[in-house]
């Protein structure tokens, strides 16, 4: 299963570019924990004009908004990549509370920020696959494709909202919080 999200080839002079101002960008947010910073300050750091920036993401949001997303696909997914088999929902998700706990900082400011609902909906969009997949695992020859769908996207939202909460809070034990939502799940699954 490939839980990279495909990215239109580019020029590397462009990709160069925008890795750098999503780069000034996290730097910026990472280092006052705020998303109050401006086009200016990460062209600044990017050694870029905010022309630029401006081609490349149109307004600051979207480039808050991409930056976060970059971050999950460059660092997130590919680590749950190379657990996909057997699925090990433990460990999986362990991976994700220490990549939300390595970037609090980052997430937390976004997450509180005006990009924070589309981030939340980019991040859902990156993680359903892999939720879909772990469904399907376990309940594929008891659930019809819908329900695996619907399943899914249940748990998705649900963990991303619980995923939220702890960042903001603090996101201070990947390993207790990893446990506490796996517990969340398994009361819902005993439930059903």
């Amino acid at each position: 299963m490939d839980l990279h999200e495909a990215e239109p080839a580019r020029d590397p002079r462009v990709r160069r570019t925008r890795a750098a101002v999503m780069q000034a960008a996290f730097d910026l947010v990472s280092a006052r924990g705020t998303t109050a910073i401006t086009v200016s300050e990460i062209a600044e750091i990017a050694d870029v004009s905010r022309r630029v920036v401006y081609q490349h993401f149109g307004d600051l949001d979207t480039l808050l908004l991409e930056t976060g997303l970059d971050l999950a696909r460059r660092e997130l997914l590919p680590r749950l990549a190379d657990l996909r088999e057997p699925v090990d929902g433990r460990a999986e998700t362990l991976v994700l509370a220490r990549h939300f706990s390595d970037n609090r900082v980052f997430y937390r400011a976004l997450l509180t920020g005006s990009c924070a609902f589309a981030l939340d909906r980019g991040l859902i969009r990156l993680l359903l696959p892999l939720n879909r997949h772990g469904v399907a695992h376990r309940y594929g020859d008891k659930l019809s494709p819908q329900a695996i769908d619907d399943l899914a996207a249940f748990i998705t939202g649900g963990a991303g909202s619980f995923v939220t909460t702890w960042v903001v809070d603090g996101a201070p034990d990947p390993e207790a919080f990893t446990d506490r939502l796996l517990s969340v799940i398994s009361l819902m699954m005993e439930l059903r």
